[in-house]
């Protein structure tokens, strides 16, 4: 979904642009018509042995060293990024200023970005920083999302919204999980926001990865629910592949759920979202380029801490405390502010 793709193919329409992620995030770029090939790193390696594991790097080492790449753009301080500019020797090499870098950092890269010293920009832009400063000056327009579901996985929804009798555009995704769960609110929030929205007569689908940590937690937002709500709303929890959840995104009126990655699903299909933070920062997270709210705590100064739940407890008080009457009236807003425009 990166949005420094389309830049670097205005600024080089000849040249071929791959992208290295972990493997379970590669279906968000399959698709996308500036990239070229899409390599992974998959973080089942490391359980798999050190035998596997270094057999599996050197198999991603050849594919890279294949590609003979002319720039490599690191988007983050994981230091894989130095090690390859190392390895690849490309003639360009971008990577991020650290104050306290290891000369090993600072030597690998031969441009380095630097990012706001006292506040914080969002991630898109951070990420367009790495190209402003080789010389690529993004226009307005390369700066959006991009994600683009198959036909495949758009006639799959189109047959659950049918086999639901669910209209396009006539529903809400409430999407209570994220893969850290202290980034959730609790079981309790939900079933009363979900209660809410299915007694104003307002359709509800639920979603949820493949997890049974998320499960789990779907599981305990049902028991705590009206059961008018638990007959009304449609459960498609864990059956969806990523690139079908996105599909089922771009049908929704809107989406309701915490900073995750099916949020930012959301923002790159267009659909207005209502997002919840708690310990990250919305200023850097928030939904890109699309009609949204958040809803934080007032009354918790401490965040946006990033740490994971208060005191590292994995359970973060500035979300499991949130008044759901404010989460629920930025929906209804919401809504009433993009009527009609989808």
């Amino acid at each position: 979904m990166s949005a420094a793709r389309w830049s670097l193919k205005r600024a080089i329409p000849a040249a071929e642009i791959d992208a290295l992620v972990y493997r379970e995030t590669a279906p968000m770029l399959e698709g996308h018509p500036a990239i070229c090939e899409i390599h992974c790193i998959d973080r089942e390696w490391k359980r798999q042995g050190l035998i596997r594991q270094a057999s599996a790097e050197r198999a991603l080492l050849a594919a890279l060293r294949a590609r003979r790449y002319d720039l490599i753009v690191h988007l983050t301080e994981h230091p894989r990024g130095a090690l390859l500019a190392r390895m690849l020797r490309p003639r360009y090499a971008v990577g991020r200023h650290l104050e306290d870098a290891h000369r090993l950092w600072r030597t690998s890269f031969t441009h380095h970005y630097r990012l706001p010293r006292t506040t914080p920009r969002h991630t898109v832009e951070c990420n367009l920083d790495a190209l402003r400063r080789i010389g690529l000056q993004p226009f307005p327009q390369e700066k959006r999302l991009v994600l683009r579901p198959s036909a495949s996985d758009a006639a799959r929804v189109s047959a659950l919204l049918a086999e639901h009798s669910l209209k396009p555009r006539a529903f809400i995704q409430v999407h209570p999980g994220s893969r850290w769960l202290f980034k959730c609110a609790s079981p309790p929030q939900y079933a009363a926001l979900l209660d809410r929205i299915v007694a104003a007569g307002t359709q509800v689908v639920l979603t949820a990865a493949p997890d049974a940590r998320e499960r789990a937690l779907v599981d305990a937002i049902l028991s705590a629910s009206a059961q008018l709500t638990r007959r009304s709303l449609v459960d498609l929890c864990g059956v969806l592949t990523l690139r079908e959840l996105a599909a089922l995104t771009g049908q929704a009126q809107a989406f309701v759920g915490v900073d995750s990655a099916p949020m930012h699903i959301a923002a790159a299909m267009g659909t207005p979202v209502v997002a919840m933070f708690g310990p990250s920062g919305e200023v850097e997270w928030r939904p890109w380029g699309v009609e949204h709210r958040v809803v934080a705590s007032l009354v918790h100064p401490c965040r946006p801490c990033g740490n994971d739940g208060c005191g590292g407890g994995k359970v973060s008080e500035c979300l499991t405390e949130l008044p759901v009457d404010r989460v629920y009236a930025a929906l209804v807003d919401l809504l009433a502010e993009t009527a009609g425009r989808r």
